[in-house]
């Protein structure tokens, strides 16, 4: 990330599972609550994981149109509502904005996948034809297929005409796309920027894609506590949707309007480790090398960050992987700082994750609390850090970071500080 102008948040809107709003999540994170439940929305009985976090989502409900409902995907709607919240969140007046300093950046792992799989059941009638019959395709069918409609849909509702980018890096795409935007304001290419991430993946698609190569956990019995990262009986990680937007400001454009600074960008970096497409190293290194990076970006110490929010899957391979990363760069101190998952409450959205995962670190900071890691009985001996389990914790916070990890081998890191510390 460009060290150049100061980047601060201040607009957060985010959709979770659970009841959709930002408050609505906050309280789920703090009481420790869990999201996972037996999947509602297809009939998962044929697969071996049958239970996914899901929101209670009514489009009608947040306020789309019956145009917007049909026009857009599950995911594009979330992006839509978290955007609509976030610049509501902000205060800020478009019409006295230079519409050319106002750009977009969203993220996502699997794009339109429900809308996709629904056209692709009509048109194939229910995937007999191996030619399929596009006069049933809806016209809407182009903006499911291409990834760009979700920046595209964000960027009409706030009028940006800066620039506009889809990001996808796998389960890195919500840290990414912020990150980014936080360089195109750092770097002087726009003052304001819409930025979060989004994905609605609980189909029969995507469960029968994880069930192959066998991710997600099959505790269908007890969904309440099947994601149970850094636990010594964890077995997979539960899916789950949702999205949460940003609006990030250079930091005098904000003081200048006596905007609320939930925090600032501090620093981002990320890498990959050109390994295997869902193997991770056990050593950490190229997770360590983007905490590293970070440190230097922001010029501050290991000792300095408060909290850590993990990527914390539930599997076996990237908790080991973590625990490991954060003590190659953080050394002595990663026994002391906090850290803790909250997919344990709202499962792994994916490309969004990371987005739902900034949110949450800017809330700690705010709130001067760090969410739990649900379902934490009995910890992992092989992962030994203070991994925060079952009760939120009060904690002073000036520096917070959040980590991902993504199949592909993508590792990302980003810094958050309190205003106060990083003035």
């Amino acid at each position: 990330m460009n060290r150049g102008r100061r980047v601060v948040i201040t607009g957060i809107g985010v959709v979770a599972p659970g009841d959709p709003g930002t408050k609505a999540f906050w309280e789920l994170l703090v009481a420790g609550r869990t999201a996972t439940r037996p999947i509602s929305s297809f009939d998962a009985s044929r697969f071996r994981s049958r239970i996914a976090a899901e929101c209670d989502f009514a489009p009608e409900q947040e306020g789309l149109s019956p145009q917007e409902i049909r026009r857009m995907d599950r995911a594009t709607q979330f992006a839509i509502v978290c955007a609509r919240e976030a610049i509501a969140d902000s205060g800020i007046e478009w019409g006295a904005e230079r519409s050319e300093r106002v750009g977009v950046t969203i993220g996502s792992a699997v794009g339109a996948t429900i809308g996709l799989e629904t056209e692709y059941n009509v048109v194939s009638d229910g995937g007999g034809r191996w030619v399929v019959d596009h006069s049933y395709g809806v016209p809407q069918l182009y903006g499911y297929l291409v990834p760009s409609t979700f920046a595209a849909e964000v960027a009409w509702l706030c009028g940006a005409e800066g620039p506009v980018t889809t990001v996808s890096t796998g389960c890195t795409s919500g840290l990414d796309a912020i990150g980014y935007a936080a360089d195109l304001i750092a770097r002087g290419d726009a003052d304001v920027m819409v930025a979060g991430a989004t994905d609605a993946p609980i189909s029969p698609i995507s469960a029968a894609s994880f069930d192959a190569i066998k991710a997600t956990s099959t505790n269908n019995d007890d969904p309440e506590h099947a994601s149970r990262p850094f636990d010594r009986d964890r077995n997979g990680f539960v899916l789950g949707e949702g999205a949460a937007v940003f609006v990030l400001e250079e930091h005098e454009h904000a003081r200048a309007r006596n905007a609320n600074r939930y925090a600032e960008v501090s620093a981002y970096a990320h890498r990959s480790n050109a390994f295997h497409m869902t193997g991770l190293r056990p050593d950490g290194r190229e997770m360590a090398e983007a905490i590293t990076r970070c440190l230097d970006q922001a010029e501050i110490n290991a000792g300095d960050i408060g909290y850590v929010n993990a990527h914390g899957s539930g599997t076996r391979q990237n908790d080991r992987h973590e625990t490991a990363a954060f003590k190659r760069s953080l050394g002595a101190h990663a026994y002391d700082v906090p850290v803790s998952s909250i997919k344990s409450m709202v499962g792994h959205s994916l490309g969004a994750i990371g987005a739902i995962e900034l949110a949450a670190c800017a809330l700690a900071l705010t709130h001067q609390v760090v969410p739990p890691t649900a379902n934490l009985h009995t910890p992992d001996p092989e992962c030994d850090l203070d991994y925060v389990p079952i009760t939120a914790r009060d904690v002073r916070l000036d520096t917070v970071l959040s980590v991902g990890s993504g199949f592909g081998g993508f590792q990302s890191a980003v810094l958050l500080a309190s205003p106060e510390r990083a003035a």
